[in-house]
């Protein structure tokens, strides 16, 4: 009999595990989906304002509408997902998700298509916030790194692969096959997490749900971010840009104020109390501001100063996602095996070389020489992502995976924006200081050599950043924290 349930419980186990990756491919998917459509618009934009009779301006809100959406809601579906079952609601964001690409590629006016990216958003933010929680469990007994690697190189190969895939559908079929082309793929997702997901049972005693603290953080998170993508545009010392920004301080800080008093918060504060937690959150976040620097930076560099055409500077800037789709997953396995601190720090590290090598680029370089460079943060990233965000989830207790989620998400998407803004501020900035205007400086039609300066300029602080994240992470090495899951 002993014999007997032994055998049981091994092909139970056996079961599992050949079940686990099927739920980590479907996981992979939802991720890459999810980050896919937050860049794959960004070539449809003219064809779009052609087709709807709107401006440049005014079409940006297809773009905003979704990113400004899914970081006002990360960390309200991670708390939800935490009361109410993470597979569950991960699930009906692939189906909303769907929905929402389907009115997207249906829409006919720009006000339609800004909504239904709205509801595209919704579904994504679903997922994002989920994802990482629903790996840490399944692979809690072991290969979380690695599959946390796995999930790491879907989001930037989502992210970064985006405006090719992008141009490819819209040359061929038009612009709504960008949003067509989630329907079949998000059919089949939703149905797959129907029956492979793990079922999540409801909580009975559910505490409250905290709606006054949601509303200030979602509208003290959009303004600020908001603020930030936009400040350039308006100009930093404009009463607009002081005024956004001056509301979006005030509404966080009562968001915070709210939260720290109210007795069944939406954001549980003392999860920063958590060392992994807190220095992992940081140095993502202070990873993704650098990177960005270099992917919003580098295509001026590779068009304005090399002379490539649109076309060559797309295939160049997908070496980087190339190189981490190879490198994350080893990281995330070998964080298994070492753990986490040493990979992230090096990883940091890595890219603060990488931002060091770019300044030593001339005005005249081989397609293969800069494709080196941009390999440098490939393996940079995919060295600190994945372990970093094993890390961080490894440390929190499952309770409150699903809030815990959404933040790492929140803080990915926010280092992006927080890198687009830093990096075309500091450029300008300096191109109109080496140039000796006070207005607006051209980036298209100014003197490449005075343009590579004000590259260089950014490269170096981006690399004071990765170097910056590198000192904090370091710590980690200072002391082992225990996952407490």
């Amino acid at each position: 009999m002993e014999e007997k349930r032994q055998g049981s419980r091994a092909e139970g186990q056996d079961a599992f595990t050949k079940r686990r990756w099927w739920i980590l491919a479907n996981v992979s998917l939802g991720t890459f989906m999810a980050t896919l459509d937050g860049s794959i618009a960004n070539v449809a934009l003219p064809s779009i304002a052609r087709d709807t009779h709107t401006s440049m301006g005014d079409v940006q809100w297809v773009l905003n509408a979704y990113l400004l959406t899914i970081c006002a809601l990360l960390p309200i579906v991670g708390k939800i997902s935490d009361m109410v079952g993470r597979t569950r609601i991960y699930n009906y964001g692939f189906l909303i998700f769907t929905l929402g690409s389907l009115w997207c590629g249906l829409a006919h006016s720009l006000a339609g298509l800004i909504v239904a990216r709205i509801v595209q958003a919704i579904g994504a933010s679903c997922m994002m916030a989920n994802n990482q929680a629903i790996v840490s469990v399944t692979f809690a007994s072991g290969g979380r790194g690695r599959a946390m690697g796995i999930t790491g190189a879907m989001v930037s190969i989502g992210s970064l692969t985006g405006p090719g895939i992008g141009g490819i559908l819209i040359g061929h079929f038009g612009w709504p096959a960008i949003f067509f082309i989630n329907i079949p793929i998000g059919i089949l997702g939703f149905i797959a997490g129907w029956f492979i997901l793990p079922r999540t049972k409801l909580n009975k005693d559910q505490e409250p749900f905290d709606y006054a603290g949601s509303v200030l953080f979602m509208i003290g998170m959009v303004a600020f971010l908001y603020t930030a993508s936009k400040g350039e545009d308006w100009g930093w010392g404009s009463i607009r840009t002081v005024s956004l920004g001056l509301l979006a301080i005030l509404f966080l800080l009562t968001f915070y104020i709210w939260e720290r008093k109210t007795r069944f918060p939406m954001l549980d504060f003392s999860l920063y109390r958590i060392r992994a937690f807190r220095i992992g959150n940081i140095t993502a976040l202070l990873s993704f501001v650098a990177l960005f620097c270099s992917n919003v930076m580098m295509p001026f560099y590779l068009q304005n100063i090399l002379g490539f055409s649109p076309q060559k500077t797309g295939y160049m800037m997908m070496v980087y996602p190339m190189v981490m789709a190879v490198v994350a997953p080893f990281a995330g396995w070998l964080s298994d095996k070492i753990g986490s601190a040493y990979l992230t720090t090096g990883g940091l590290l890595v890219n603060a070389l990488g931002f060091a090598l770019l300044n030593t680029l001339s005005m005249k370089e081989s397609m293969w020489m800069v494709a080196l460079h941009l390999a440098i943060f490939g393996l940079g990233h995919g060295l600190f992502q994945s372990p970093n965000n094993s890390s961080v989830m490894g440390a929190v207790p499952r309770p409150q995976l699903g809030t815990a989620g959404g933040l790492n998400a929140l803080v990915r998407n926010a280092g992006m924006v927080l890198g687009v803004s830093f990096s075309v501020t500091l450029l300008t900035f300096r191109m109109n200081q080496l140039s000796g205007h006070t207005g607006q400086v051209s980036a298209h039609d100014s003197d490449p050599a005075l343009m590579m300066q004000a590259l260089h300029t950014v490269f170096w602080a981006a690399f004071a950043i990765c170097l910056f994240g590198a000192m904090l992470s370091a710590l980690r090495l200072t002391q082992k924290t225990q996952p407490t899951m």
